[in-house]
């Protein structure tokens, strides 16, 4: 424990660090907000349609424009130097469930079932190559946050049996949750007159949630890369779903790879003061893999990444787990 709490410490030393270095020019303010919908699900994927491990998540967002920030102002800017601000406002869901979801009670050994529903409130400071975000998670894990309801509610518009072992979630704890996160865009040249980028993001989690640290890089191609800072997940979504309108029409792909440093992860592992009945250690290191597509036009951006993670708790079986990540913002 105290070698993972000391790992998560150096991100926190290393993010600050970064973020202290000289100041990067100052994009021109953006009058238009933001509204963001994303979806995540297990479904979409390679791999057999079934409900396991992280199965759905939801998300909807607005994020400001800049210069919108009166109540927030400063906070951002104190942690990760001048730059446009922005607010976002976010509700986010997110469901889990073990890889037997037919049984009652799941096994021993499997990833229980935990529910997830946030309010996240978010500042971010943007300058022409980088972009910090903080963030306060409040909200609730178990019964409260309604995954079992809206997930068998679903089943039953598709004609799919409910899942058997809500009834054995993860119980009722609140969550105060803060993040930090910061990305770069480092220009990388032009290959057969297509723009090329990359994107590497440090990022932090601390409270009754999660805490764990992070470190992401993402390589893009194609055109109007100055628009944004790469496509939206539900993770790292609060904060992070503004774009910029490009000059016309804009599209890149893009891949990356990062990893995440895990101490405690409530939806595992029950309470953060009291282990869940059939709660399950994490893996401290997990690993993960995503390739993507982005879309520009019209004010809108549609995003679609596929997602490969490694096992999130000890004993995970079925190899890497995969889900696919649907995204559409809209400028107004």
């Amino acid at each position: 424990m105290q070698k993972k709490i000391e790992a998560t410490g150096a991100a926190a030393l290393v993010l600050l660090a970064l973020a202290a270095t000289a100041r990067a020019a100052m994009p021109v303010a953006d009058p238009q907000a933001i509204f963001t919908f994303q979806g995540e699900n297990s479904s979409i994927s390679s791999a057999k349609l079934t409900d396991r491990y992280y199965t759905n998540g939801v998300h909807v967002g607005w994020t400001s424009p800049t210069a919108f920030a009166p109540a927030f102002d400063g906070i951002g800017q104190a942690l990760f130097g001048e730059g446009q601000p922005r607010v976002s406002v976010d509700v986010t869901q997110q469901m889990f469930t073990p890889a037997n979801t037919t049984a009652r009670l799941p096994p021993r050994g499997d990833r229980p079932y935990a529910g997830l529903l946030l309010l996240q409130l978010s500042e971010s400071s943007e300058t022409a190559t980088s972009r910090g975000t903080v963030t306060i998670d409040l909200g609730m894990i178990g019964p409260s946050a309604l995954a079992s309801q809206v997930q068998n509610d679903f089943h039953d518009i598709i004609g799919q049996g409910h899942d058997g072992g809500w009834s054995s979630q993860v119980r009722d704890q609140a969550v105060f949750n803060t993040e930090a996160s910061k990305v770069w865009r480092v220009a990388t040249g032009a290959v057969g007159g297509l723009q090329t980028d990359v994107l590497p993001e440090l990022g932090m989690e601390l409270g009754t949630w999660r805490v764990a640290a992070d470190a992401t890089v993402n390589a893009r191609i194609g055109s109007g890369l100055e628009a944004d800072f790469g496509a939206p997940r539900i993770r790292t979504a609060a904060g992070g779903t503004a774009f910029r309108a490009p000059d016309g029409f804009g599209w890149y792909v893009f891949a990356g790879v990062g990893g995440q440093a895990v101490a405690h992860d409530s939806t595992l592992q029950g309470s953060t003061f009291r282990t869940a009945a059939r709660g399950v250690a994490p893996t401290p290191l997990v690993g993960q893999g995503q390739i993507g597509l982005a879309v520009l036009t019209h004010g809108m951006r549609i995003t679609y990444t596929q997602v490969l993670q490694t096992q999130e708790f000890k004993h995970q079986h079925g190899g890497p787990h995969q889900f696919g990540a649907l995204a559409l913002s809209v400028r107004f």
